[in-house]
């Protein structure tokens, strides 16, 4: 799981169902994934999956992601459909350390331009224009032209994020990143989200 951003849907009534009652039936096993004061954070968090999973802290995710990494024995494709059964919907990931830092280097310029903090969990709302805005910058840093139809499309209807984006593009200009995957993942993202309503989690893990 080195080095991985996960981008997260949840289901707070699969959750409520199906993660509680395995955080139950398996409580043995969960717990030495814990903080401390395991039983009391075990209890805790089940107490927030009976309201809503999004209660979750990003410690506590991070723990329940570590728990069923184990529980699958490190296969990333039997953990995510787990998680998936358990309201817990990986529905994007960037891989890799260069590219995971050039998307946290956009993410935190534009809370910084347009001072709206995102942390590490948003609804879909403060989410999609950031992404608009990512799909401009990643874009100019790609050299897009008029060719590409998306990156048009969306100039067209949100100009005032893309004039963010050039802004920052040009204080930018020299640094280093991978342009065209940071592209494909803001284009892949805003697809995914873009008629989602409700809250998006930003998952790192080292």
């Amino acid at each position: 799981m080195a080095g991985k951003l996960y981008f997260i849907k949840t289901n707070p009534v699969v959750a409520k169902i199906n993660l509680y009652n395995t955080l139950c039936r398996e409580e043995e096993h969960v717990l030495p994934f814990l903080q401390d004061d395991k039983k009391t954070s075990l209890e805790l968090i089940k107490k927030k999956m009976l309201h809503h999973i999004d209660d979750v802290s990003k410690e506590e995710l991070l723990d329940i992601f570590r728990w069923f990494d184990a529980r699958c024995q490190a296969d990333p494709e039997e953990m995510q459909g787990q998680l998936f059964t358990h309201g817990i919907d990986i529905f994007h990931e960037i891989c890799g350390t260069s590219e995971v830092e050039a998307f946290q280097k956009i993410l935190s310029d534009y809370e910084k331009h347009s001072q709206v903090s995102l942390c590490y969990k948003a609804d879909s709302e403060t989410f999609n224009p950031f992404l608009i805005y990512g799909i401009f910058f990643s874009g100019l840093r790609n050299e897009k032209d008029e060719t590409d139809l998306y990156f048009n499309y969306l100039k067209s209807s949100y100009s005032n994020l893309f004039s963010l984006a050039e802004t920052v593009y040009q204080e930018n200009k020299s640094a280093d990143m991978p342009k065209q995957e940071m592209y494909r993942h803001f284009s892949e993202l805003y697809d995914s989200t873009k008629f989602y309503k409700g809250n998006i989690v930003m998952l790192q893990l080292l």
